[in-house]
């Protein structure tokens, strides 16, 4: 989702405060009526924020809810991240509105999970889309409104992942995105410091967004894994090992905090504080694993990680099965 915000209350914190927030996924994982994305609209348009907010359908319910439930300062905007022409419409658009005041804030929050399960199982068709969505799009985007910060010498907030920095099973095509992501924010946040721009990495834990998807999603992408396997594959792993893993991936949002206040708090804090982080860690622990996961050894990190991140321990059926 894309957003501009303004807020005069606040112009002893920043002096333009017009904010692009982009917050739907592509493919339906993440719908448009939940989300980080969904819920930081309302929270800034509370705040007294002009908001322009990014959506993949506006036509869609949850554009319609917040056309609905907010002020008139919230424009909502079609814009399919992964679509040049949309993102240079909504372009157009945002600087019809701002004309020569430029953008206080890019929020970059759009993305997708894919099919978590072993990455020799993951089509690449699978791997090519959470890049295009996780990743190419939150730079396309960057790249068109990246004059329009520079002019108000704004903040730029990308959406991440505690993914994007521990590894963890069955999260490569995810967690490679969001770790591209990340790079990318850390080298920009270098190279735009000499135009005044502030650039923060948000990199939330398990938080429930809707980005879990429901049952019609995850039993379409089961079937696409079963119908890209190779038969020794097949062979190896077993039907009902990919069975499984529809099963676990359909109750991960039941072990997610469904309380969102703490992201919101922090890209809430990115966009207005003097001095943002340049790093935000919300969620239970999630600054301490960051933090550990950069100096430990690469055995204990792998023992720790298999021993607390795991929640699945069901084995391939080549390895349960006796020759």
């Amino acid at each position: 989702m894309t957003s501009f915000l303004s807020n005069s209350s606040m112009a002893s914190i920043v002096q333009i405060t017009r904010i692009l927030l982009i917050y739907p996924s592509v493919d339906g994982n993440l719908g448009c009526d939940s989300g980080f994305g969904h819920a930081l609209v309302q929270k800034l348009d509370k705040l007294g924020f002009t908001v322009f907010a990014g959506v993949l359908n506006e036509k869609g319910s949850g554009a319609e809810e917040l056309r609905r439930n907010c002020s008139k300062r919230v424009t909502v905007l079609q814009m399919d991240i992964t679509d040049p022409e949309q993102i240079k419409d909504a372009h157009s658009k945002v600087v019809e509105k701002v004309q020569d005041k430029g953008l206080w804030a890019l929020v970059n929050n759009a993305g997708i999970l894919g099919f978590p399960i072993d990455a020799e199982l993951i089509p690449m068709m699978n791997y090519k889309r959470c890049m295009e969505v996780n990743f190419f799009g939150p730079v396309g985007v960057t790249k068109a409104f990246l004059p329009l910060l520079r002019k108000a010498k704004g903040r730029l907030v990308n959406i991440s992942s505690m993914g994007g920095g521990i590894p963890m099973p069955k999260m490569a095509a995810y967690s490679s995105a969001k770790a591209a992501l990340t790079m990318f924010s850390s080298i920009v946040r270098q190279e735009l410091s000499k135009w005044g721009v502030k650039v923060s990495v948000i990199q939330p834990g398990g938080f429930r967004t809707g980005i879990a998807g429901t049952s019609d999603i995850w039993d379409r992408e089961e079937k696409n894994i079963l119908d890209h396997l190779l038969q020794e594959q097949l062979r190896d792993y077993g039907q009902d090992y990919i069975l499984h893993q529809t099963k676990f991936n359909k109750s991960i949002g039941g072990v997610c905090n469904p309380d969102l206040s703490p992201v919101l708090q922090d890209i809430q804090h990115a966009i207005s504080a003097q001095n943002p982080a340049p790093f935000y860690s919300p969620g239970k622990m999630v600054s301490l694993w960051l933090h550990f996961a950069t100096i430990c050894p690469t055995s204990l990190l792998d023992y720790l990680v298999k021993k607390v991140l795991v929640l699945d321990v069901f084995k391939p059926r080549a390895l349960h099965v006796p020759n």
